[in-house]
């Protein structure tokens, strides 16, 4: 599976970014995907997932009523919207797929990254 993420940018505090990760090389709705952050000096940290037919999604505590993941089989792509954003929020946000079943938040469940996209939240 090829990853390619896009959407970052620089927005000011209580803004909103939208991500897309546009996955290639197998069909769509065999794989789980999710969305991870790093920030200068700080490891990568799970964000959100979503499951294969886009039915389940987990969230880490911090961004729970204000991201939100989905995904289109249709268009092979994976989505973040992302409100209200803070400073905190400001890291290199990468996408990442997994053939397995069960969504995860750890960085070794998923196989496949895409490149990442830099969101920098200015206050």
């Amino acid at each position: 599976v090829q990853l390619q993420a896009s959407g970052g940018g620089l927005v000011q505090a209580g803004g909103s970014l939208r991500l897309s990760c546009a996955a290639s090389g197998r069909p769509s709705g065999t794989y789980i995907m999710a969305w991870f952050r790093q920030a200068p000096g700080k490891e990568r940290e799970f964000v959100a997932g979503i499951s294969r037919g886009g039915q389940t999604t987990q969230y880490t505590n911090s961004v729970k009523g204000l991201f939100s993941i989905s995904r289109d089989n249709a268009k092979n792509t994976v989505y973040l919207q992302m409100n209200t954003l803070q400073s905190g929020d400001t890291a290199v946000y990468y996408c990442a797929a997994d053939e397995d079943v069960v969504l995860r938040s750890s960085t070794y469940a998923y196989e496949y990254w895409g490149q990442g996209t830099q969101v920098t939240v200015s206050s």
